[in-house]
C-alpha cells in the first residue's frame, strides 16, 4: 500500500512539472511574438485649402492639438519582419469645430504606414497619415 502511494505522488510531481514547463515556454513565445508600442509617432498632416504639408511628432498617448483638430495616438507599433516592416498605430481624432455631440470622433481606427487608403481618414480641410514610430 505505501509503495502505491509514493508512485502516485511521483506521478503527481511529474505532471506538474510538466505543466509547469509547458506554461513557461507559452510565455516565452507569447512575448515574442507581441509588438513593443512605441513612445512617439510622426505624422504628415495636409492642410488642403492652402496646401501646405506639417510634420509633427505626437507622444502616445498624449493628446496634440493641431489647429482645430485633437489627434490622440493610443498605440504605435513597428513590426519585427524586416524584409517588409509595417508600421501601425491607433488613432482618434476628434474635430473642434464639429459640436455633434452623437459624434465624438472623426476617425477612431488603426492606420497604416504602408496603406494609409485601407482605413483612411476622411476630413473636408485635412489629410492624416502615419509615417513612423520610434521610442
Amino acid at each position: 500500500m505505501l509503495q502505491i502511494k509514493n508512485t502516485l505522488l511521483g506521478k503527481a510531481k511529474t505532471y506538474f512539472l510538466i505543466l509547469f514547463i509547458y506554461h513557461l515556454l507559452t510565455i516565452n513565445s507569447l512575448s515574442e511574438n507581441q509588438l513593443k508600442t512605441e513612445n512617439f509617432a510622426v505624422l504628415t498632416i495636409l492642410d488642403k485649402v492652402n496646401s501646405q504639408s506639417d510634420i509633427v511628432e505626437v507622444e502616445v498617448g498624449t493628446e496634440y492639438r493641431f489647429k482645430n483638430l485633437l489627434i490622440n495616438i493610443l498605440k504605435c507599433n513597428n513590426s519585427k519582419f524586416d524584409d517588409d516592416p509595417e508600421v501601425t498605430a491607433y488613432m482618434q481624432v476628434r474635430d473642434t469645430v464639429n459640436k455633434d455631440q452623437n459624434k465624438v470622433f472623426i476617425f477612431n481606427d488603426w492606420t497604416f504606414a504602408s496603406s494609409p487608403s485601407i482605413r483612411p481618414f476622411d476630413h473636408p480641410v485635412y489629410d492624416i497619415w502615419l509615417k513612423k514610430c520610434y521610442s
